[in-house]
């Protein structure tokens, strides 16, 4: 059984159609890239796999279960960061984690989820501050930890270090390194090229909505004559 399968999956904006009949699969505990330009249909790809969408045709399968029948059932399985994701201003760091915690949990489980949410956010006194006082690079470790500490079996990150330092961005790609090590299953959808070929075991590029080319990093340097994924990149777009 794989993690997530995708088949023949078209989505439709009235006249436009942003996906073409997209497919691919994803193996449990792999970091599963998907790349491409702007426009491409990456981050509706993301939004149909997190419940967010309906699909106008074709499947999504997500560990077993069919996202058009069992959408209830697939969303505590899952936990979707987007983009522009924010947070409460107002609260605390950890008082933000407490309230989303309770969305998926008892009192017991909550004290859980918040002690691990602590733990990756590593904001350290900082974590009781109010949010309207932290970075951008503070607040978006604490989504990363608000997304990740349900222990999702599948984790949907688009963008996960966008306009972050390179201090923030490398913590942010340890802990999702860290979290697919424990067995979650992670789709991340990404502009640096250099954090594709960091993180991913796979990648899958699309362009005008559908899928021009699946394979490892390495697979794709070679096939490709390229160095890094950045060329390659350039390559297959040029092409498709």
């Amino acid at each position: 059984m794989y993690a997530l399968e995708v088949r023949n999956l078209i989505k439709d904006y009235g006249k436009r159609r942003a996906l073409k009949g997209i497919s691919f699969k994803v193996e449990e505990g792999e970091i599963f890239g998907l790349i491409g330009p702007n426009g491409a249909g990456k981050t509706t790809t993301l939004r149909i796999v997190s419940t967010l969408l309906q699909i106008t045709s074709g499947t999504v399968t997500i560990f077993g279960h069919d996202l058009s029948k069992e959408a209830s059932k697939i969303r505590k399985m899952i936990s979707y960061l987007p983009e522009e994701a924010g947070a409460y201003k107002n609260l605390t760091g950890r008082k933000y984690l407490e309230f989303m915690a309770r969305f998926f949990g008892n009192a017991e489980q909550v004290k859980e989820m918040v002690r691990k949410g602590v733990e990756i956010a590593k904001l350290g006194d900082r974590i009781d501050s109010k949010v309207d006082t932290y970075s951008k690079g503070m607040i978006r470790r604490l989504l990363v930890a608000r997304t990740l500490m349900m222990d999702p079996r599948l984790a949907i990150l688009d963008e996960p270090t966008s306009g972050l330092d390179v201090i923030n961005a490398q913590e942010i790609r340890r802990i999702i390194k860290s979290a697919a090590k424990s067995g979650t299953t992670v789709l991340l959808s990404s502009h640096n090229m250099l954090e594709v070929e960091f993180l991913c075991d796979r990648i899958a590029l699309i362009n005008n909505g559908e899928i021009v080319e699946i394979g490892t990093p390495q697979e794709l340097k070679e096939k490709y004559s390229a160095e890094n994924i950045e060329e390659v990149f350039t390559a297959v777009i040029a092409c498709s």
